[in-house]
């Protein structure tokens, strides 16, 4: 079967958006296909810095016959009507089309046959279509053009069955047309003038790979981490592992060649975090390990091109610049350590925190405040030290070392502490407080730590919340969601009782600034929030969602790790064959006492009368939710919810038994009346747990 082959090639594309791009020419251009008639038997996308390659695989050389019908006005409607439907239909008199009974009387119908279609005729406008339609984060237009794509489009590959492509692309804007080629070009520096011939995907992988190519992302990726490995156990060491580092080189080069530099001793005494940042977000070096896990004074770099010196001029230079980067953290390091951090705090008062909500300075003394009083929550933690942690907490942002490298934030603030010979709890809390920054990232369990973390985070939602800065939608400007959901695993995983509503109360009453929205409002909307961002949390590890709800919609719940005691509680319930089928009994119930409440037009909610109850069932049902209220209420104020569930459970027996035997809607009114009371009762009992009507399934 036929294969298409497809590359762009152009400028070279920031690391960060090849695998994207590649991925979403496959998908454009095989819905296209799709949509031609055309089915293909496989795809395959490939990505390097200056190009992106689709070979499919198994097209038909032609597109499929279509046969379209097109229902048109009645027999015998206005002349206008008919003259509207063949000018739609491509038709010029009715001669072309049919008279059919619908069984609703006679309409015109257009039958237009369309045969298929090569597909090399198809190709340059489905081609050119995925060119413009390709999605980038950032675009940008060159010389004179319109046209804008991620970086400027040099050539472009397609090559269907053996033979290239007749089309072009046009560029626009005077830049001229691209005509569809059947070659492209090796590597930028090792093959700059190989011409590498294309009629087929082994021919193209192949070609590239004799001109420095490695087409595949993944064999890229693969040499690069079994290289590095080898350069750094040639010196008895071991990369230090970062993922995202080596998808980020991966994507900067097309033919790698790792080689190891040294770092100079001189700069060994500053913080490993300080040398692994200058590295990698500058230089785009990988860190190495010794056997204690220690950092070590060599580092891993990636280059593109072979030399033939043996990468002896590439590592020299390598580090002389990595030399000159930590020559400046080596002075910054000295020259921060000269000023306490207690020294700085003033300095935050320059820093604005928002428009509306002031400044840092401002920020770190609500924080003071507001740690001391989450202390009182955080089993073992020193009021005293979460309120000096909170107070030191931001001060490294006006250091030196942060100001260079922001991404150290905390890190800087720990080192910086323990130089002041600070406790250690204080400074781990300095470092610790923005945590946990993600579902990946470790969250914090030391007390201190805990309650500076749960104060800078309570103080970030409550403002935004009072000045009306919720995120909407998918925008999310000041990270108001991972800020929540950072807070929910502080305390579930911390197993923290807090009472949300008084904790944002009091977050609130701190802030100083004109027309916030009341705290009222706020405590209200916060919980709402929450309990959205919960279910993404729990969904995670197996919670339903609709449980969640349920409980929530009992309202005054804003204990999270009582609530998710009641959730995971009534989940087992739910498991069970009883609590199943008092789930069907609830509705069942709900849905009787509704219905006659509507033929009414009256409530029937309130207690039956033991004195009108005839059948021992009914009886029996009576006693058993009497009993079954009588254990829930005080199991449920222990916060006993499995114990509450098993009290429960033994309702199933009676209300099968009620149901099986008992009619509702008895002749005597007043008989009637009491047995819709007693199932107003079921449901009654049952939301003291939580409210059933929200539960699915």
């Amino acid at each position: 079967m036929p294969q298409l082959l497809i590359e762009l090639f152009s400028e070279d594309i920031p690391a960060r958006m090849q695998a994207r791009a590649a991925e979403d020419l496959q998908r454009l251009v095989t819905a296209k296909l799709e949509a031609a008639g055309l089915q293909a038997a496989a795809s395959e996308a490939h990505s390097t810095p200056r190009r992106l390659a689709l070979v499919v695989e198994g097209l038909a050389g032609r597109t499929a016959d279509v046969r379209e019908e097109r229902k048109g006005p009645r027999v015998g409607s206005p002349e206008q009507a008919v003259a509207g439907f063949l000018r739609g239909a491509g038709l010029s008199s009715l001669d072309q089309c049919e008279q059919r009974d619908t069984g609703k009387g006679s309409f015109w119908f257009a039958v237009v046959e369309k045969p298929g279609r090569a597909t090399a005729e198809v190709l340059p406008g489905l081609i050119a279509e995925t060119i413009r339609e390709l999605p980038w984060p950032k675009s940008m237009r060159w010389s004179t053009g319109g046209f804008r794509w991620v970086r400027p489009l040099h050539h472009i590959l397609a090559v269907f069955d053996g033979k290239p492509v007749e089309g072009s692309f046009d560029l626009g804007g005077g830049l001229g047309m691209l005509t569809f080629v059947d070659t492209t070009r090796g590597h930028r520096f090792l093959s700059p003038d190989t011409v590498v011939e294309a009629r087929s995907f082994d021919q193209y992988r192949d070609g590239l790979r004799s001109a420095h190519v490695i087409l595949s992302r993944d064999e890229r990726r693969a040499k690069i981490s079994s290289d590095a490995a080898e350069a750094a156990g040639a010196h008895g060491l071991v990369v230090a592992p970062d993922e995202g580092l080596l998808d980020e080189v991966t994507g900067l080069v097309e033919w790698p060649v790792v080689l190891s530099g040294a770092i100079d001793q001189q700069f060994m005494d500053v913080p490993p975090e300080v040398l692994t940042t200058s590295m990698r977000t500058h230089q785009k070096y990988f860190a190495t390990t010794d056997a204690t896990g220690a950092l070590a004074a060599r580092f891993v770099v990636v280059a593109n091109m072979v030399t033939s010196d043996g990468g002896a001029a590439v590592i020299a230079g390598n580090e002389r610049v990595l030399r000159a980067r930590l020559s400046d953290a080596k002075f910054f390091w000295e020259q921060d350590r000269k000023v306490r951090l207690e020294e700085r705090v003033p300095a935050l008062g320059s820093v604005i925190f928002h428009a509306r909500l002031g400044t840092v300075a401002e920020k770190v003394n609500r924080l003071e405040t507001l740690a001391a009083e989450l202390a009182a929550f955080v089993p073992g933690c020193d009021p005293d030290r979460a309120r000096l942690a909170a107070r030191l907490a931001k001060a490294d942002l006006v250091s030196g070392m942060v100001g260079e490298f922001p991404e150290l934030q905390g890190v800087m603030g720990r080192y910086y502490a323990l130089g002041e010979g600070l406790a250690p709890e204080v400074a781990d809390a300095v470092a610790e407080h923005y945590k946990p920054l993600g579902p990946n990232d470790r969250c914090p369990t030391a007390p201190v730590s805990v309650a500076v973390a749960l104060a800078d985070k309570l103080d970030t939602l409550v403002g935004f919340f009072a000045i009306d800065e919720r995120p909407t939608g998918s925008k999310d400007p000041y990270a108001l969601r991972r800020a929540a959901l950072g807070l929910i695993r502080l305390i579930m995983d911390n197993g923290l009782r807090l009472d949300l509503g008084s904790i944002f109360g009091i977050a609130h009453g701190l802030y100083r600034a004109e027309k916030l929205v009341p705290a009222a409002q706020v405590g209200p909307q916060l919980l709402d929030f929450f309990a959205d961002r919960l279910k993404v949390v729990l969904r995670d590890r197996g919670v339903r969602h609709d449980l969640v709800d349920a409980v929530f919609a009992l309202g005054g719940e804003d204990d999270l790790v009582r609530l998710l005691s009641r959730v995971q509680a009534l989940q087992g319930f739910l498991g069970t064959d009883d609590g199943a089928n008092l789930l069907t009994a609830y509705r069942r119930a709900t849905n009787i006492v509704r219905i006659e409440e509507k033929k009414d037009g009256t409530g029937h909610g309130g207690a039956p009368e033991a004195g009108l109850l005839e059948q021992p069932e009914e009886k029996a049902l009576f006693q058993a939710l009497a009993e079954a209220e009588r254990c829930a209420v005080p199991l449920l104020a222990t916060e006993d919810f499995a114990g509450c569930m098993g009290a429960l459970a033994a309702l199933r027996a009676p209300v099968d038994a009620f149901f099986d035997k008992v009619t509702v809607n008895a002749d005597q009114p007043p008989l009637r009346v009491n047995r819709l009371r007693l199932l107003s009762q079921i449901p009654a009992t049952l939301n003291r747990i939580a409210d059933f009507s929200r539960i699915e399934g």
